[in-house]
């Protein structure tokens, strides 16, 4: 594998150079993934990603100040890109909960929490890699700290997503949105772990039948029609 610095030149123009950047650091947080998940987050260094990704240590740090800024990096695309194809579903699904008057029903609320867990990309490898950083987390408190605060900035986005959803099927949440959340984040999270345990090469579709065993009833009694 070839490697080299990435280096750039003071006399490229600022937009040739934030490219540059921005590719160097997508190549960087890529690798990281896959570094992460093949020998864990703690074990993983600096060198075996940057190999993986093609270049050296100095190219590492020149975009990264540590491995787990990297992780941060990493965990705000995650999820950005779920939050992202949560916004595009919940456009595309809602038309299709209309009723023959062309109004929603307080039985959407159930088929929008189908089509949530459908949305969900049911990613075992983010699942094992995000489960050891926050180990990793809870052993440095300098860590946490970071950690919490992209936990929560992801929860307010999420919430907004619940606050649309319960929204378009007449219904409001009878305790704070961001606490339904958090619900509902660790009940998925909870069945992708069961799903790995139960068969870690298994089907894709079981933690979505795990979780809808449970969600859609405790949605249901989170929440109280809204009187028009």
């Amino acid at each position: 594998m070839r490697v080299h610095e990435a280096v750039e030149s003071p006399s490229d123009e600022a937009p040739v150079e934030s490219a540059r950047r921005q590719r160097t650091r997508e190549r960087l947080v890529d690798a990281a993934y896959e570094v992460f998940a093949e020998f864990g987050v703690h074990a993983a260094s600096v060198e075996q990603i940057s190999e993986r990704a093609g270049f050296t240590r100095g190219a590492f740090y020149s975009n990264f100040d540590s491995k787990e800024e990297l992780f941060f990096a990493l965990e705000s695309r995650e999820n950005q890109l779920r939050l992202d194809r949560l916004e595009a579903g919940l456009q595309a699904v809602s038309p299709s909960l209309l009723d023959a008057a062309g109004r929603y029903t307080e039985g959407s609320l159930e088929a929008l929490i189908r089509a949530f867990l459908e949305l969900q990309p049911d990613d075992r490898r983010w699942c094992l890699v995000q489960s050891e950083f926050r180990m990793l987390a809870m052993r440095d408190a300098d860590v946490a700290a970071r950690y919490l605060q992209h936990q929560e900035s992801a929860g307010r986005q999420l919430a907004a997503w619940l606050d649309q959803a319960a929204g378009l099927a007449h219904v409001r949440f009878t305790i704070p949105t961001p606490d339904i959340a958090n619900i509902v984040v660790a009940l998925y999270e909870s069945a992708i772990q069961t799903a790995v345990l139960m068969d870690p090469d298994g089907d894709e579709g079981s933690p979505r039948e795990l979780a809808m065993r449970t969600l859609p009833a405790i949605v249901r009694a989170l929440t109280e029609s809204v009187t028009e």
